[in-house]
């Protein structure tokens, strides 16, 4: 009797332990319906049954909550698992627009990696090529031109970085960039000025003089309009004489009236001299004959050496 009496206290140690396993078995509820407060179905994450892999539902549902929680690489699996399995659905489209949206998010800065700012745009062109005239095409075409306006502005970040580190060359890279592929962005009118300014330090001055120009032409008013005149009568000045004014005057077309004098041509082209002939060789003496073969061997030999300038592409 003494013996039952002192297993009580271990009965009920042994029952109160089950318990705690039995309770902790159970699955948390985190508010009615099995949604958390912020209203994420919280069961689409707990799992991993064939419904929840492949129903369209369940995939979307997982990938919208990433996106709202700010988990955008975590999102972007989401949206292209949807893709690689339901092609044709008819949330295919705007799973699309999200893969775009989620790069965009991604991309925080211009002085950041600006990887994130090229995939939007290719998610972006994407859903205008395999999906055209979806009612997401709008917004992607406004955020294809936020895309390159934040391109414009990192290769103008960049452009004068080099630029204040004197990297003449690397920043003018990045300037001619922007005007080239970024014409209509607001930085283009600025990065045509550093790009004038660049070429003028590499000692490029007609290539300066023809970016003044063209700076005046297509941007008249461009907050470096003072700045820019003083820098072309710079620039102007170290021409020779003469070729500005070529340059801003078209040249005169040659005369076609009959009887008309041959017009005289500007430069003369030095012109390679012409070997002689087995004729002209055997009017000469033996030995002349041999160091006039031999001189004409190596100069058609002589391989033919174009001079390029510093940042120019022979």
């Amino acid at each position: 009797m003494m013996g039952a009496r002192a297993n009580i206290p271990l009965l009920v140690f042994a029952l109160a332990i089950g318990l705690a396993f039995g309770c902790s078995s159970t699955p948390k509820q985190t508010a009615a319906g099995g949604k958390s407060p912020s209203g994420t179905d919280e069961q689409i994450f707990i799992g991993d049954t064939v419904e929840k892999n492949y129903d369209p539902n369940v995939i979307m549902k997982r990938a919208e909550a990433f996106f709202d929680k700010g988990e955008y690489a975590e999102a972007l699996v989401e949206y292209q698992h949807f893709l690689d399995l339901h092609r044709v659905h008819a949330l295919s489209s705007y799973a699309q627009f999200k893969i775009g949206m989620s790069y965009f998010k991604m991309s925080t800065s211009i002085d950041r990696d600006p990887a994130p700012i090229t995939k939007a745009q290719d998610a972006f062109e994407k859903l205008m090529k395999e999906y055209p005239g979806s009612k997401y095409q709008a917004e992607a075409i406004e955020k294809i031109k936020a895309c390159n306006d934040l391109m414009a502005q990192t290769y103008y970040f960049v452009g004068q970085f080099y630029y204040r580190r004197e990297s003449y060359l690397a920043a003018a890279y990045r300037f001619e960039s922007i005007v080239k592929k970024f014409p209509e962005m607001e930085v283009a009118p600025d990065a045509l000025y550093y790009l004038a300014l660049s070429y003028s330090e590499l000692g490029a001055n007609d290539w300066a003089h023809d970016r003044l120009v063209q700076l005046a032409q297509q941007y008249p008013t461009h907050k470096y309009q003072k700045e820019s005149k003083i820098l072309l009568a710079k620039v102007d000045a170290k021409l020779p004489p003469g070729t500005a004014l070529a340059k801003a005057q078209p040249a005169p077309a040659a005369s076609t009236a009959p009887g008309a004098a041959d017009p005289k041509p500007a430069a003369v082209v030095a012109q390679a001299p012409t070997p002689p002939t087995a004729g002209a060789l055997s009017t000469l003496p033996p030995l002349a004959q041999a160091l006039t073969a031999v001189s004409t061997k190596a100069t058609t030999l002589a391989p033919q050496v174009t001079l390029c300038r510093i940042g120019s592409w022979c």
